[in-house]
């Protein structure tokens, strides 16, 4: 929980930020990538002068969906979202490559909602919902994580016609 000073009062608030786990640097990329390019390519080369130079066009598409895949990761990186959870509103701002969302709700008929999976394969959605309107945080998240969140956002945000107090 984080105090905000507001314009002539204190009111409370609850910040959750949210954020993709992304252990690998951009220099580790680099790094990771080179070694790779320079082990596939060292093998590709080898058959190659062998008789076998098919090998060498396909170690090159290797790489560049490899390529593409660690900079889609890298890209990643930059995505978060904050929730801000105060007296009155519930605000849920998301970062991203290609710009900033920002949606609100009133807090006093804000429904945090796990939508469980269709199937095993695919994860639960987590929404917050109110007047019609709603919005998925934390598809980033683990399973586990998505519902250590709910938990904690019903507990915060309270049922519909209900706030409970901010500790």
């Amino acid at each position: 929980m984080a105090l905000v000073r507001g314009d002539a009062q204190r009111e409370p608030m609850l910040t959750i930020r949210l954020v993709p786990h992304c252990s690998l640097t951009p220099r580790g990329a680099r790094a990771f990538f080179c070694l790779v390019c320079a082990v596939s390519f060292t093998v590709a080369i080898t058959f190659a002068l062998k008789g076998l130079w098919p090998i060498f066009p396909f170690a090159g598409l290797e790489m560049l969906v490899l390529g593409w895949a660690l900079a889609i990761s890298m890209r990643r990186r930059h995505y978060s979202q904050t929730i801000t959870v105060s007296e009155d509103r519930v605000a849920v701002q998301t970062c991203s490559p290609g710009g900033r969302e920002q949606i609100e709700f009133p807090r006093h008929w804000a429904q945090v909602k796990l939508h469980g999976a269709d199937t095993r394969l695919h994860p639960s959605r987590l929404t917050i919902e109110s007047h019609g309107r709603s919005y998925e945080v934390g598809n980033f998240l683990t399973e586990q994580e998505r519902q250590a969140l709910a938990v904690r956002l019903t507990r915060s945000v309270g049922r519909i016609n209900e706030s409970p107090p901010l500790d």
